[in-house]
């Protein structure tokens, strides 16, 4: 059994298909199970079920998989650290990244990263920022940079926050708000994330309570910010969005939103990892970088 096959178990656990375990891993369907066949004769015992629903791994399988998930993570950790031993950045950097500053903020640190650092490669995961969390507490990544506040008992640097807008075509007033057309952004379903409300969902809806006592007009639901803005900018109604996705170049009015003792309401992106990472060259050095260049902007 080696790694491949270790990754085989996983995805077949995650898809529940065999056909969509061997488009993930570049593999015609007939390969897949043959090497499926290998393993099951090698260990003595059936790994896989298939019912008319999909295809399982069974009990055995299951353990099988835990264990050499288990086995392939330990000998990741040994391969950071042997290449860390002399402080030498060299090596995989493993980071999870919340999807929307993986659009806008960080292709260009990983290339200015990269030239100071050219034996370094990156293994980067985009996702819900709830996603990235399960990434960090699994030790499947070393840095994870999440938006919005999420418990985290180890370290974390805060790297920027925004402001939350309400956008519009055209000026309005805040006691008009319940009567108009609001486009909502509904934060995408996924199997894998937990089941929490999200963090800047809850921040709005606080918002709204103190200020109103009927529920938004809801005309559009979206799960996409950019689709948000751009509903606004054909006049269809207003949205609530982060910062980061409103520039003048949009021609939008916006006005940043304010509790009613006038404390503007920001939303935090923080960077997660674990003491113990910063023993790795590679992870220390990030950290350091990561925390000056936000510090400079």
């Amino acid at each position: 059994m080696d790694d491949k096959d270790t990754v085989i178990l996983q995805y077949v656990a995650e898809e529940q298909s065999l056909t969509k375990a061997a488009e993930k891993l570049y593999m015609t369907q007939p390969a897949l199970t043959y090497r499926i066949q290998q393993m099951e004769r090698e260990f003595g015992v059936p790994l896989i079920v298939k019912h008319t629903k999909g295809t399982y791994l069974t009990p055995e399988g299951e353990a099988l998989a835990s264990f050499a998930k288990k086995m392939r993570d330990e000998m990741a950790a040994m391969k950071d650290y042997l290449l860390n031993m002399r402080s030498h950045v060299k090596g995989t950097l493993r980071l999870g990244v919340a999807s929307y500053y993986g659009l806008y903020k960080l292709p260009p640190l990983l290339r200015m990263f990269k030239d100071l650092y050219p034996e370094v490669q990156f293994h980067v995961t985009c996702a819900l920022s709830s996603e990235i969390l399960d990434l960090l507490t699994e030790q499947e990544i070393h840095i994870g940079i999440v938006r919005g506040n999420y418990q985290w008992q180890e370290a974390k640097e805060l790297l920027h926050d925004e402001p939350i807008c309400l956008i519009s075509r055209e000026p309005i007033h805040l006691d008009r708000l319940p009567e108009l057309p609001h486009i909502h952004y509904s934060e995408p379903k996924s199997k894998t994330v937990r089941a929490s409300a999200s963090t800047l969902g809850n921040t709005i809806r606080e918002w709204w309570h103190e200020h109103y006592q009927v529920p938004p007009n809801i005309a559009m639901q979206v799960d996409a910010y950019e689709t948000c803005k751009e509903m606004v900018k054909q006049g269809l109604g207003y949205s609530i969005v982060p910062g980061v996705f409103v520039s003048p170049e949009d021609g939008l009015y916006s006005l940043e939103l304010k509790q009613k003792n006038g404390e503007p309401i920001r939303r935090n992106t923080w960077m997660l990892y674990r003491n113990q990472t910063r023993e790795l060259a590679i992870v220390d050095r990030f950290v350091d970088f990561m925390t000056s260049e936000h510090t400079r902007t």
